[in-house]
């Protein structure tokens, strides 16, 4: 039996995805100690001490069901952002809440929007539903905004928007957000993955929380897996109208969100005092390697997430596998057609130093 045969049409073509080794297990093959991860946008800090405190509260309850509605995690976004419960559908990170949104609109007959070099899963998932993928041309490698404008149909049901954008680091403004969202037609729905929003400037931020009241066919996805640390419990959340959260909730899984991460997140939610030192080692060790990259004249795209994506202007893999053997992992591109390019997570001061000090050896700067 051919099972590829019976499987559905826009699957047919993907391919799984092909997760890295352990570090653990890299040192051993390669036989070296103390590699550092700088690939995957991790917060070097961990998860906060108030998150841990959380799941310590927790440990005597995990024969138990979570929560199916979050109860707690929502009344605090809600009370922190200033929105309903009812606004908010719960997801396992915000990859989940991608699809989830890309399961409840699209079909075969739809397309779906996103940018040339936007994060990866938007057109997987839209192959997974065989939906028709319309991928606009990158402008500086970033949104080309009136260029999606220009693309919609009357076949175009959904919008993908990642702002900043992984794995570039680009930004779209306040201004260029609005002035895109007063001009899509109420019936297109758009998904703003804000990611990484926690690692701008508070000034320029987009206000999309406060979009949404003139916008009902906006929803807004975001994580706890970045700046609040909390990558390896999977757990973000959407804000939209009731309307499209009762939509979400009707196909999201009832336990798509664990207690642990649950009881993290409600804990971490509220933690200000965390995000901000988060952020300020963030804006720090970007700017170390922007300067770096400045001074000795190596091409880069100026971020806005806690990584930066530079550009090597010749094959990345050669010294991609150099960093690797000098205990460095990166991020190598290649599968978002960039194979030039590598990205750079931003780690604590030791660590960005390091990747500094190895690149300058293997390059010969």
């Amino acid at each position: 039996m051919q099972y590829l045969d019976r499987a559905n049409a826009g699957v047919k073509a993907l391919s799984p995805y092909q997760a890295g080794k352990p570090i653990e297990e890299l040192e051993r093959e390669l036989g070296i100690k103390n590699i550092i991860k700088l690939a995957s946008n991790e917060n070097p800090f961990g998860l906060p001490p108030s998150a841990k405190k959380a799941i310590q509260a927790q440990l005597d309850n995990l024969h138990l069901y979570p929560d199916s509605n979050g109860f707690y995690f929502k009344q605090a976004v809600a009370k922190k952002f200033g929105l309903q419960p009812e606004q908010i559908t719960l997801g396992n990170g915000s990859n989940d809440l991608i699809e989830l949104i890309a399961h409840t609109f699209a079909s075969e007959q739809d397309e779906v929007i996103y940018s040339q070099y936007g994060f990866i899963v938007y057109p997987l998932i839209s192959q997974a539903l065989n939906a028709r993928r319309v991928e606009i041309p990158a402008k500086n490698y970033g949104n080309d905004l009136p260029a999606f404008l220009k693309a919609i149909t009357p076949n175009t049901k959904l919008i993908y928007i990642a702002n900043p954008n992984n794995p570039t680091g680009s930004f779209s403004s306040a201004v260029e957000i609005a002035d895109f969202l007063a001009q899509v037609p109420p019936q297109v729905i758009v998904a703003l993955d804000e990611a990484y929003v926690e690692f701008t400037e508070p000034n320029e931020r987009v206000d999309s929380f406060g979009l949404l009241a003139k916008y009902p066919n906006l929803i807004v996805c975001r994580t706890l897996s970045k700046a609040y640390g909390l990558a390896g419990l999977r757990i973000g959340y959407a804000i939209s109208s009731t309307e499209i959260a009762g939509l979400l909730n009707r196909v999201r899984q009832p336990f798509n969100c664990n207690s642990l991460a649950l009881a993290a997140a409600t804990a971490a939610i509220q933690d200000d005092e965390f995000v901000a030192k988060v952020a300020e080692n963030n804006r720090i060790g970007l700017q170390l390697l922007q300067n770096f990259f400045d001074e000795k004249g190596l091409r880069y795209v100026p971020s806005k997430g806690n990584f930066v994506m530079l550009d090597l202007q010749q094959p990345a893999a050669p010294i991609y596998q150099a960093l690797l053997r000098k205990g460095v992992i990166v991020r190598p591109l290649a599968g978002y057609g960039l194979p030039n390019h590598l990205r750079i997570s931003i780690g604590l001061p030791e660590e960005n130093q390091r990747f500094l000090t190895e690149l300058s050896d293997i390059l010969g700067l």
